[in-house]
């Protein structure tokens, strides 16, 4: 972060530097000087100017606390919670917050890597017990799966855009029954914290990209069945339109994977699509592309799958 503040006032200083030359071209009494110094130093200066009050605005977004107050939550830990928390962990969390794609989530892994746009670095923390949630109270872990945002109500880049937040209450606190179980595991070295690249506060404050406001009220789930319904739930908390689209007819943000159009599922069959993503394989034999983290996937049961399956054959084909 004070790389990027060091760049914005790099960014300003330049700005009155043109923004100097320009009065000083002005000021030329040669016209074949003054009137190109004017246009050019003017359009630089306005170039420069445009660039730092984005940053300036990203970065005040990423530096000043947004989270609502922190509720007073003691999740009881039941063996039901822990063990419903443990699989929706096994599909949701384990793509970013192990190395390995599998449990205990020990964190270490740098998500900003994995983006198309230099956004930066953004290391997933360990959250087994021997991570920094040890300190942390239930009320607290539960607003960062609601709103994204760190003990102290800082946005987190990855986090505050993540559809976890779209998991009933319920199977929020469920995950967090099932983070305090967990093994403890003791990373040799600590993960840093966010560090968004200058570019990323650029696209912050014109808002190509952008921290999701908390959702208004509370989230319920619809009873568990081979439904519609249920169906929109999974691909909601499971973030499916993070790279297919909101319409989920294929991605066209560039700062994100761009996964196809799942229309494609609409010829298939329930089994058809229950086995393409236990295998890697569609039906006509093709792998799924390795950005497609079908193994995480994998792990929903037949009844998750299903409804998936019941939602997208429920939307238009077009």
């Amino acid at each position: 972060m004070i790389v990027n503040i060091a760049v914005l006032l790099v960014f300003l200083l330049v700005t009155i530097a043109f923004g100097l030359l320009v009065r000083r071209a002005w000021r030329a009494k040669r016209w074949f000087i003054k009137l190109p110094g004017v246009l050019a130093a003017g359009l630089l200066t306005l170039i420069f100017a445009l660039i730092t009050i984005l940053a300036a605005d990203g970065l005040s977004q990423v530096l000043i606390p947004r989270g609502s107050p922190v509720s007073d939550l003691k999740v009881q830990g039941t063996p039901e919670q822990i063990a419903r928390g443990q699989h929706l962990a096994n599909s949701i969390c384990v793509g970013c917050h192990t190395l390995n794609g599998e449990l205990p989530l020990s964190g270490g892994r740098d998500v900003g890597a994995d983006l198309p746009v230099p956004l930066g670095s953004f290391f997933s923390i360990n959250l087994t017990p021997a991570g920094p949630l040890k300190d942390w109270s239930d009320g607290e872990i539960l607003r960062v799966l609601r709103e994204g945002v760190d003990r102290d109500g800082h946005p987190l880049v990855v986090m505050s855009s993540n559809g976890v937040r779209y998991l009933s209450e319920e199977d929020k606190q469920a995950i967090i029954a099932y983070l305090r179980s967990q093994p403890a595991v003791t990373n040799v070295t600590p993960n840093p914290p966010d560090q968004p690249s200058f570019l990323a506060a650029v696209m912050l404050g014109a808002g190509v990209v952008q921290f999701q406001p908390p959702l208004a009220g509370t989230v319920s789930a619809p009873p568990k069945a081979v439904t519609a319904d249920y169906g929109k739930y999974v691909v909601d908390y499971e973030d499916c339109r993070f790279c297919h689209g909101v319409d989920l007819t294929g991605g066209t943000n560039p700062n994100y994977p761009k996964g196809p159009s799942l229309r494609v599922v609409l010829g298939w069959t329930q089994d058809q699509f229950v086995a393409t993503l236990r295998t890697g394989k569609d039906p006509g034999g093709h792998a799924l592309s390795d950005a497609m983290p079908w193994k995480d996937f994998a792990r929903l049961d037949d009844v998750e799958l299903g409804a998936v399956h019941a939602y997208l054959k429920s939307l238009p084909s077009q």
